[in-house]
């Protein structure tokens, strides 16, 4: 299907043209609306799954198309094994979250429903753009409904200071983003006389490293907050926190990928010699930072959306620390980890959510022997928490380990310290089930709190399927991402070579090395 990323990307939108002609009063049909449309998205975009050739590292289903051709702007569509998971991990969880906010959304629901499909196109378009312009208009169009999610439907107390400092953290570093990149365009013309915003013609640019280093920083900082990394973290406890649950879920299983997958696709093939020469000591002490300090954090944490919250910050230090080991089993690892993130990380916000339907708050010291009351909730409660542990036999354990052997053989101090985030998460998770889940139930209220109704089981089975099919049968998933992760870390040797012969010969130029990875027709 030569239109399939543009109708995976765009179907959310014929939600938003039926939901703009309904009648304020149909709450429930529009949340009927909304869940067929993202489902049926999900189901289109199985169709990626079954024609992705896992042999090749090229770029599929292509589209490409002239849209102003006097700036060198075009529609460019495609995807490769760094973000074929990503683009399903998107089309997954968006139908769930309908599910999940079936009885909590109850005020301005046709809003509610189009800002959420609004923010599946924008993540999605992040993943599949191959114009840099065009990914920069998809990274900013997804901003917006999630501030408006977080500020509208968010908790009332601090809403607003959460929806606002999202905003100006987001903003920062996408201003620092657009100045580098048209730093580069402008470079790119100054070399070839051709303006461009094809990522694989950018790619062919060669910049001195002091050049690079600054348009790394620009982009680098960026993603470091959309991660976030530490010290870029200060915005998600309070987002995350203040967020209504689907908010919350989104952020944690697909938003924050975004941060990592621009590292994966911009700042290390575009200024490889930055990211070896500079990045690779600054960024694997940040995520070693934050994998500790996140997890002492959640440690004393009370808030159970905050503790969560926190968790992130460490988890994804793991995966940053993946990434700039530089090292194929690593970056598989780090890929791997990515989605099981996603889904250990947004299910716990999921099972959270479900817990203050029912109490209407979040305070760890307001429960206590729920798995007397609720035990098919505790049952699945137990499963999420030991995947965000890293128990073997769930899918946290395999990104973990793909990451630490990968990052030993390189930087064997780094994976020793990192590994204690294990220890540690260990130590906050359980301590944290086991306050809200044993011990007598003190509190009235809890004791007659109900089990999972039809519609939250139909929510979290599906994740826990795939929680149990990772961690036991890992290898679909890692070849999907195996051509491309060898790719690219060639490509990056091989421009990072190319640089240091040029700095020898007291210049820079525009090489004519292959475009990474090449281009397909469409599949």
């Amino acid at each position: 299907m030569s239109y399939l990323l543009t109708t995976i990307t765009f179907l959310p939108m014929l939600g938003v043209l039926i939901l703009l002609f309904m009648n304020r009063e149909q709450g429930k049909s529009m949340k009927m609306v909304t869940f067929v449309v993202t489902l049926v998205t999900f189901l289109i975009s199985l169709l990626l799954l079954r024609d992705f050739d896992l042999a090749t590292a090229n770029v599929q289903f292509v589209e490409k198309y002239s849209w102003i051709p006097d700036y060198g702007i075009n529609y460019f569509m495609g995807i490769d094994g760094l973000t074929l998971l990503l683009v399903l991990l998107t089309t997954f969880f968006t139908p769930i979250c309908v599910m999940a906010c079936w009885e909590d959304i109850q005020k301005m629901v046709r809003e509610f429903m189009i800002c959420l499909l609004f923010l599946e196109t924008g993540m999605i378009g992040v993943f599949v753009s191959l114009d840099v312009f065009l990914f920069y208009v998809f990274w900013e169009v997804m901003l917006i409904p999630m501030y408006l999610l977080i500020g509208i439907w968010g908790n009332p107390a601090r809403r607003i200071y959460a929806a606002v400092k999202f905003f100006i953290f987001t903003m920062f570093g996408s201003v620092l983003m657009l100045v580098a990149i048209l730093y580069l365009y402008f470079e790119y013309h100054a070399a070839t006389g051709v303006y461009s915003f094809n990522i694989f013609d950018l790619y062919t640019t060669v910049l001195p490293p002091s050049t690079q280093l600054w348009l790394f920083l620009g982009f680098s900082i960026a993603f470091a907050i959309k991660v976030p990394m530490f010290p870029f973290h200060t915005w998600l406890p309070d987002a995350h926190t203040e967020a209504p649950t689907v908010g919350s879920v989104l952020l944690a299983a697909v938003l924050l990928k975004m941060g990592t997958y621009g590292f994966l696709r911009f700042s290390l093939p575009l200024f490889p010699n930055a990211a070896i020469d500079y990045g690779v000591w600054i960024f694997l002490t940040l995520a070693l930072i934050g994998i500790i300090y996140g997890a002492w954090v959640c440690i004393v944490q009370k808030d159970l959306k905050r503790l969560i919250a926190f968790s992130s910050v460490s988890h994804l230090g793991f995966v940053m620390l993946g990434i700039f080991a530089f090292n194929a089993t690593a970056m598989e690892g780090a890929i791997l980890q990515m989605i099981n993130h996603g889904l250990s990380t947004g299910a716990l916000f999921l099972i959270v959510g479900m817990i203050y339907e029912r109490r209407h708050t979040r305070m760890i010291s307001e429960f206590g022997g729920l798995s007397k009351v609720m035990p098919a909730f505790a049952t699945i409660f137990l499963i999420v928490t030991l995947s965000s542990i890293g128990l073997p036999g769930l899918n946290g354990f395999v990104g973990e380990f793909l990451i630490l052997v990968g990052t030993f053989e390189k930087y064997k101090i780094f994976a020793i310290l990192g590994a204690s985030g294990v220890i540690f998460a260990a130590v906050y998770m359980l301590w944290m089930f086991q306050r809200v889940m044993y011990g007598e139930v003190t509190n009235p209220k809890n004791m007659v709190l109900k089990d999972l109704s039809p519609r939250e089981w139909a929510v979290l089975l599906p994740v826990i399927l795939f929680i149990f099919w990772i961690g036991v049968y890992p290898t679909p998933f890692l070849r999907t991402t195996e051509a491309s992760v060898h790719n690219l870390l060639r490509q990056i040797d091989k421009k990072y070579t190319l640089v240091v012969n040029a700095e020898k010969q007291g210049g820079y130029y525009l090489s004519k090395i292959e475009k990474m990875p090449p281009e397909t027709e469409n599949r």
